[in-house]
């Protein structure tokens, strides 16, 4: 049987940061003078809608494991350790957690849905919870043929981070917008360089990545244009509002994962990247969530 330590890595914590970032960019947007009519976001909606995005995120890496370790694609591992693919803990206990991960996101996102009284809202939560099951799982999985990438930017950034705004301030707008293409650009340079790191043991397993498909050298440069996207919309936000440039402070872990990626960094040396790439995801949606409130 695996450990609560086990079970806590096979969760992925590195990976959180993607689910707490939405919400945070979100509620920026939300609670930014003008966006509501001046009232602030209700604090039990945002902790719900916490509750959503952290259950779907360790959901999708329950997932994830479940479906790469019925399929032998996790056999040769160079990332953190997998409860299925390493014979830790048995496929249907590892299934079971991920759906009841997602069977709290559901609860949460019902409980939001119905306060905000906007039920058209439980397609957008269906898409989602299809999403972070289909990555990997079924019979066809879009992440095997290299749609990975597409999936995180709109469920992660788009969906997320507009989502979060409109069911805390009743409006989506240009500054919400915005803040959700930087956070899905982002949370997609760390699939990036997840899946840089695995192009030799996915090519050997057949899985056929974005990666893969572009090769090393244009996944390094797609990388690099994806983390520089946050700061390019830190400079449009500034003309509204100045202390948006707090997001520069994300520079702080979003240059030393470049310098690795420039560098030539291959698997088991990319590790850092995506723990910095995830670091300056967050710092840069609380200190631009912290600048749009100022």
């Amino acid at each position: 049987m695996a450990s609560l330590a086990q079970w806590v890595a096979g969760a992925r914590p590195r990976t959180l940061p993607t689910a707490i970032a939405p919400v945070l960019a979100g509620w920026g947007a939300a609670a930014a003078p003008g966006a509501a009519d001046g009232a602030l976001p209700s604090w039990a909606r945002v902790v719900l809608v916490l509750v959503v995005t952290l259950a779907l995120v360790i959901g999708v890496n329950y997932a994830n494991d479940y479906s790469d370790g019925i399929r032998g694609t996790d056999t040769i591992r160079v990332g953190p350790m997998r409860l299925v693919g390493s014979g830790t803990a048995a496929p249907g206990a590892v299934r079971a957690a991920a759906l009841a991960s997602f069977a709290l996101a559901a609860a949460a996102g019902l409980t939001l849905v119905a306060l905000a009284g906007q039920w058209w809202l439980l397609a957008l939560g269906t898409a989602c919870l299809a999403g972070a099951w289909c990555y990997t799982g079924g019979s066809r999985p879009y992440g095997y043929a290299g749609l990975g990438e597409l999936a995180v930017f709109v469920f992660f950034g788009l969906a997320a981070v507009l989502g979060t705004q409109y069911i805390l301030s009743g409006r989506i707008t240009r500054t919400g917008c915005l803040a959700a293409v930087a956070v899905g650009a982002m949370s997609t340079a760390v699939l990036v360089a997840n899946n840089l790191r695995d192009i030799p043991t996915d090519v050997a397993v057949a899985k056929r990545t974005l990666a893969v498909r572009l090769g090393e050298q244009r996944t390094r440069r797609l990388y690099t244009a994806l983390v520089a996207v946050p700061f390019a919309v830190t400079l449009a936000l500034v003309a509204t509002r100045w202390a948006t440039l707090a997001g520069l402070l994300a520079l702080v872990y979003a240059l030393p994962a470049l310098r690795r990626v420039w560098g030539g960094a291959r698997g088991p040396e990319l590790l850092p990247v995506l723990r910095d790439t995830a670091l300056a995801l967050l710092v840069w949606a609380a200190a631009t969530a912290a600048g749009l409130t100022w």
